[in-house]
């Protein structure tokens, strides 16, 4: 949680491009999967997750022969498969793994959208859920199920521009909160 133009998806799509490639650096300190994962990457609407995660994870979504030039490498771009709006990904297949001992294998990444509603975001078992721009809370508190199973991750990239919502409250704790209403 942020201000706005200061990296936020940036940072989102690295993480995210670590655990769908298995390809962590030396320096990484935060999760870190042992196997190849299921992730999704959403956002408000199909456009804007083409415009943002995707383009920071794929590449250009405008450009197809500039895919691979975004935070997952073009080498670990298996496959991918249309979504509907011009230019957007449903989802990928990412090379995972394969170097020293670890066994190679293949992850997916499918991106989402808000718009579709919650009943689109059920019954999927997940490593991980970025959203990218705050998320209505039921979206939210869905994309949290979806990693119980796997020990996963949720990340959320924005900035609060809804003021005090109920995604942002879960972000603050008691004594932020408190200094808040003492001003």
């Amino acid at each position: 949680m942020a201000g706005n133009q200061l990296g936020k998806t940036r940072a989102g799509g690295a993480e995210w491009a670590m655990h769908l490639t298995g390809r962590y650096p030396d320096w990484w300190q935060g999760k870190v999967f042992d196997c190849p994962v299921r992730m999704w990457a959403a956002g408000v609407t199909g456009e804007s997750t083409r415009d943002n995660p995707q383009r920071i994870l794929i590449g250009p979504p405008q450009q197809q022969a500039a895919w691979g030039t975004g935070m997952i490498p073009a080498d670990a771009i298996l496959s991918t498969m249309a979504g509907r709006a011009p230019g957007a990904l449903d989802s990928v297949v990412v090379a995972w793994g394969g170097g020293g001992d670890v066994q190679a294998g293949e992850s997916v990444l499918s991106f989402k959208s808000y718009e579709k509603g919650r009943e689109k975001w059920q019954g999927e078992t997940l490593h991980g859920v970025w959203f990218d721009e705050e998320p209505p809370l039921d979206m939210y508190s869905g994309g949290l199920t979806r990693t119980n199973a796997t020990g996963g991750i949720t990340i959320v990239t924005f900035t609060p521009l809804l003021g005090m919502s109920d995604v942002v409250l879960r972000f603050l704790s008691a004594g932020e909160m408190e200094k808040m209403v003492k001003g």
